[in-house]
């Protein structure tokens, strides 16, 4: 064997790896600009609205209720080692509506979304129904990419304002019924401490994971090899890049929010 055959399959992965990156690029700017140019279809864009956003709450919202509970004991827990369970309902609410909420929430909907996205776009392409869009000349893109994008940009931020407000709820619960909180003040220092850049922040972050989990979907489902297999591995790498974008762009924006 070569000396340089280890180099050389290094230089391929990091290749392979630059080329999807560049056609993921490539697929999310058409998408956006596809967002703005008109023919629009509202139907589509209601239907996406109705399955990304309404079907995702319940998901969304449980997650969110045991998350800021157990967020809540677990912080009494630390704080209890240096006399400071004061700060449950601060850190609760910060951490809800800063890390929490956002993240949860979206990776909720990559797992619920991107892969209900991926295998209806995909199955369309193995039964030929996009190629049966395409003779009609109905541009696919304008048709079943922009108005999933669209919708989960706008629906994944409300989402997640439900999620913090639930998660939120979910550590009052447990400090007042668990924890013997006064619930008059943990609601004030829940609201004292919280800053409108805080929830700014994470509705930021809500708008760009459901561009991310849309996009994800539609890009894999668009390039779907043929047959259940195809269709099946699409599926799966839509959730696990969606996922593992969300987290990525999560460090990225919290670095651009609150860096010192």
């Amino acid at each position: 064997m070569s000396l340089t055959s280890p180099f050389a399959a290094t230089g391929r992965v990091v290749l392979s790896a630059l080329a999807t990156l560049g056609r993921v690029t490539i697929f999310a700017l058409q998408a956006a600009s596809h967002i703005l140019r008109p023919p629009f279809y509202t139907r589509e864009f209601l239907n996406a609205l109705m399955q990304i956003g309404w079907f995702s709450l319940p998901v969304v919202g449980l997650t969110a209720l045991f998350t800021g509970g157990a967020l809540a004991l677990q912080i009494y827990a630390g704080g209890a080692r240096f006399n400071a369970e004061s700060v449950v309902p601060s850190i609760v609410a910060i951490g809800m509506v800063r890390e929490l909420g956002p993240v949860l929430g979206g990776l909720m909907v990559a797992a619920r979304v991107a892969s209900s996205i991926a295998a209806e776009i995909g199955t369309m392409k193995v039964t030929e129904q996009i190629d049966a869009l395409v003779t009609l000349s109905t541009d696919p893109m304008k048709y079943l990419v922009a108005p999933r994008v669209l919708a989960a940009t706008l629906a994944v931020p409300v989402l997640v304002a439900v999620g913090d407000s639930i998660g939120i709820w979910g550590g009052y619960l447990v400090g007042v019924t668990r924890l013997d909180f006064n619930a008059a003040t943990y609601l004030k220092n829940t609201v004292d401490f919280l800053e409108f850049w805080d929830v700014a922040s994470g509705l930021v972050k809500g708008a760009v994971f459901g561009f991310t989990v849309a996009v994800m979907g539609c890009y894999h489902g668009m390039r779907s090899g043929r047959g259940a297999q195809g269709v099946g591995r699409a599926t799966k790498l839509a959730v696990v890049s969606a996922s593992v974008m969300i987290l990525a762009a999560n460090y990225v924006l919290t670095e651009v929010f609150f860096s010192a």
